[in-house]
């Protein structure tokens, strides 16, 4: 019996120790664990800086406050690159839009007033700075292989900023790939803190460590920010930001924000002082600026109205146009101006109602009917270019021969087409779509070749004119020839001297080619 208890007594501390041995294990490999998790996150937040506004914007206009705070970093930047032994090289390139190409001549203001010179090559910089589109995969895709490519500039000079911003990385899913991925990356913002960027340049620089800043907002309107034009003939006016349409296929409500528009009286004090410098071609931007002024109390046309009363000679155009918020009074305006160009990008998108509707544009192809013939009505001579997708998700044949027949009934002058590309965060990207891509890659073909038809000989009805052109630079289609643009926006090479050039000058018209006229200059 007494044999029985000890082997028990014995058994029953084996099966304690046993146990507890493999809890302690549980609990160093759990310790170890939070160890290394704790160690992730310390490390990570060592590396990551977060400059004071970044946690989310509230305001809209940014006040004049912060602009001078901003002021006070561009000169604490200065003071960083006056220790350089050299004058530091900055490197900066859009992709996308024109309202990237604008706000990177905010940046490059920036990096000026901040003490950086400019270069055409990455690998000669002290600093890289991408600004990025999100619209397309494809450009995407771009962004992605150059800042790849810069790994080994990188190791080369460990000194060199790389810097990533725009629409592309205010995606979240983008945002994540692009701070795992490229580690070397120092500085990854978003598309409303644009005017904190010598705040952020200054962090880097400060503390030496990587800096993410990209809010959630419904958009900032920044004044006075320093603008670097490189072009000396044409300048960029963006006059509100942001959309409100929520088409489906679309990315950009999600990545610029709100629809916001800029004072009017700002807008016009800056066009005025660009024509005063003298500019001759003044385009305004926004992604909607049909939208214009809904905030304000100065719809669009009444805009163009008063832009076009300054004294001088220039011409005013503009971008993107929304057929859901085009109306004849903007026709009106255009059609009796003395400056605002005689071109109207209207983005169709598609000729099936049906289609349409599942984009969310907000009207039907006899809405849009109704705006061209009227158009065409009061400007006899409007140059009409358009926007199509082909292959919505859902799309079929019929609703794609639908999009060629509208196409067969307006005529366009020309047309930007694309194949659908599927946007992460958007409606359309939870829709069915059946269709293949080789299918669709048929459609595309089918639609260039109809387009090219009714292209071919839309210049012809110019021939024998006589057009005023604005001289730009040298000639598309030889580079013996000027080259130029027409009130209607289209290109014209003509023989000139590089004297003209920033002038307006009349042509007549000899020859039409599918994309541009060739004239000769009129004394």
């Amino acid at each position: 019996m007494k044999k029985y208890n000890d082997f028990d007594r014995f058994h029953k501390n084996f099966i304690i120790l046993f146990y507890s041995t493999i809890c302690w294990a549980i609990i160093q490999k759990t310790l170890e664990k939070y160890y290394i998790l704790c160690y992730t996150i310390i490390y990570d937040l060592s590396m990551v800086y977060y400059p004071k506004g970044c946690d989310g914007l509230a305001v809209i206009n940014v006040s004049e406050e912060e602009l001078k705070e901003q002021r006070f970093f561009i000169q604490r930047v200065k003071a960083v690159t006056h220790m350089f032994d050299h004058k530091p090289l900055a490197f900066t390139h859009s992709y996308g839009c024109q309202q990237n190409v604008s706000d990177s001549e905010k940046l490059d203001g920036m990096l000026a007033d901040m003490g950086f010179d400019f270069t055409d090559s990455p690998e000669n910089a002290d600093l890289v700075l991408y600004n990025t589109c999100a619209v397309r995969e494809n450009a995407e895709n771009r962004v992605f292989g150059n800042v790849g490519a810069l790994k080994h500039s990188k190791r080369r000079n460990p000194d060199m900023i790389i810097a990533v911003c725009g629409c592309m990385v205010q995606q979240e899913h983008i945002a994540k790939r692009m701070k795992e991925r490229f580690p070397y990356v120092d500085l990854i913002f978003g598309t409303h803190v644009l005017h904190k960027f010598p705040e952020m340049l200054y962090g880097i620089y400060e503390k030496g460590s990587r800096l993410i800043c990209i809010p959630e907002s419904d958009g900032v309107v920044a004044e006075g920010l320093p603008v670097r034009r490189t072009d000396k003939i044409k300048a960029s006016v963006p006059i509100m930001y942001g959309c409100n349409n929520f088409c489906t296929y679309c990315i950009v409500p999600k990545v610029r924000g709100r629809e916001r528009s800029r004072e009017p009286a700002e807008v016009i004090a800056e066009v005025r002082r660009l024509i005063e410098d003298g500019y001759k071609e003044i385009l305004l931007l926004g992604q909607n600026v049909n939208s214009y002024g809904k905030d304000k109390g100065m719809a669009f046309p009444q805009l163009l109205k008063e832009l076009d009363g300054i004294e001088g000679e220039y011409i005013i155009s503009f971008m993107t146009s929304h057929p859901k918020d085009c109306s004849y009074d903007l026709i009106d305006v255009i059609a009796d101006s003395r400056h605002i160009s005689h071109h109207l990008h209207l983005p169709v998108q598609s000729g099936s109602d049906r289609i349409l509707k599942l984009m969310n544009r907000h009207y039907d192809t006899g809405r849009y009917l109704d705006l061209v013939d009227y158009a065409r009505s009061r400007i006899p001579d409007l140059q009409l270019t358009t926007d199509i997708i082909v292959g919505f998700p859902g799309e079929t044949y019929e609703d794609f021969r639908k999009t060629l027949e509208l196409m067969e009934r307006v005529k366009y002058d020309s047309a930007f087409t694309f194949i659908y590309s599927r946007r992460e965060g958007t409606k359309a990207a939870e829709m069915e779509d059946p269709v293949t891509d080789e299918e669709k890659g048929r459609w595309f073909r089918e639609l260039l070749e109809a387009q090219g038809r009714i292209g071919e000989n839309a210049y012809a009805r110019y021939v024998g004119k006589t057009l005023r052109v604005l001289a730009e630079g040298r000639g598309r289609t030889d580079e013996k020839l000027l080259t130029g643009k027409s009130r209607q926006n289209i290109i014209v090479d003509f023989a000139g001297d590089d004297a003209l050039l920033g002038q307006f000058v009349d042509i007549r018209i000899t020859k039409a080619l599918p994309w541009a006229l060739i004239g000769e200059l009129l004394q």
